[in-house]
């Protein structure tokens, strides 16, 4: 061979190092091009995993948002801190009349003398319940207890909360005569002052205690909720509380004298509860089931000097807040015709979604 290479003419050996150095080069440049495609495959089969992890993931949540599971469907708390003769008997035999049709449990919060403020340690205890009980749940709880803000204990999922409120002075004279003469719904049961057969009109004349305007304050420490100054007579810290708190804790605060409407709208809100609740309430055996004995409407004279405190002005007041905001809600959910009341159907539909789907 080296024989070979010293005969050969130096014009040959010439021509067969380029031959060598073209291979080298067409070899080297094949083997990059080759690399490159490798590298492109590589890259390509990743993202498409990407795109198939994506893809699936984007599948499993809408399935999570379109079917939510069962648990969670299940685990809904609505309590309705009711304040005292509101028509809140009327409404609760609701909530017991379709409870077992709707499959959920009603609970009654029963405080010792009914006091609507509870110790630090049960309010613990409730929230514990309310929220740990899940034997119980969904559930309806009521009961005469102020507003707990739920929050203040950690809690992530807050409960439901709905209330009725009335027309102040309406509220103590049916209260007043309630002590007195109780109503048709326990008739035989004996009361805090049967025996005193006072009028309302008599009492707010002698200026007697169960009659004076430090009555009226109710409806707004109801609302206000667990604090001192809520409990304060008088207090328009309170009054600004209970404000915020109606319109950005309760899902809906009904009035007594509108209470048809207040049970279709929550029917409509909630029909995991209220399913059937407005015709029950139209025809139902227990519609106003609950009627004061014995009360006398007061005179124009009596009326005139309650509304003349500073108390009466204040109740009045969140009062009329509460009416202007269910009345505000109302506009927006129901329409009148024939003298019927019905639900406004759907009025908002989704487009323009993107990105688009096959």
């Amino acid at each position: 061979m080296g024989l070979l290479r010293i005969m050969m003419p130096p014009k040959f050996q010439l021509l067969a190092l380029l031959a060598f150095a073209v291979a080298m080069f067409f070899l080297e440049n094949q083997i990059q091009k080759l690399e490159e495609s490798r590298g492109k495959l590589e890259r390509a089969i990743a993202r498409h995993e990407v795109r198939e992890i994506e893809q699936r993931h984007t599948q499993d949540s809408l399935r999570e948002r379109e079917a939510p599971s069962a648990a969670d469907s299940e685990d809904v708390v609505v309590i309705y801190n009711r304040v005292p003769k509101t028509a809140s008997t009327s409404f609760t035999n609701i909530a017991y009349d379709l409870c077992g049709k709707n499959h959920y449990h009603v609970l009654h919060i029963n405080t010792t003398k009914n006091n609507p403020v509870m110790s630090m340690q049960d309010q613990v205890r409730f929230v514990k319940n309310v929220t740990e009980w899940r034997e119980m749940k969904p559930a309806f709880y009521h009961g005469h207890v102020s507003f707990l803000d739920f929050t203040k204990f950690g809690v992530k999922k807050k409960p439901i909360y709905i209330n009725v409120i009335r027309d102040p002075i309406e509220r103590l004279v049916s209260y007043y005569y309630f002590l007195r003469f109780g109503d048709d719904y326990r008739p035989g049961l004996r009361r805090r002052k049967q025996g005193d057969k006072k009028t309302f009109d008599e009492c707010v004349s002698a200026s007697g205690s169960d009659c004076a305007p430090e009555k009226l304050w109710l409806q707004i420490p109801f609302f206000c909720g667990h604090y001192s100054e809520c409990w304060n007579v008088g207090s328009h810290w309170a009054l600004e509380q209970a404000k915020y708190n109606l319109v950005n804790e309760y899902l809906l605060v009904g009035v007594t004298e509108e209470l048809e409407d207040f049970v279709m709208m929550l029917e409509a809100a909630l029909p995991r509860f209220f399913r059937g609740a407005t015709e029950l309430y139209k025809t139902g055996k227990k519609s106003h089931l609950r009627k004061t004995s014995e009360k006398k409407p007061p005179t124009k004279e009596s009326i005139a000097k309650l509304q003349q405190s500073a108390i009466w002005k204040m109740e009045n007041e969140f009062y009329e807040f509460a009416l202007e905001q269910f009345q505000f809600v109302r506009a927006h959910a129901v329409r009148e015709k024939d003298g019927e009341l019905y639900l406004l159907a759907q009025n908002f539909f989704y487009e323009k979604i993107y990105p688009k789907t096959n």
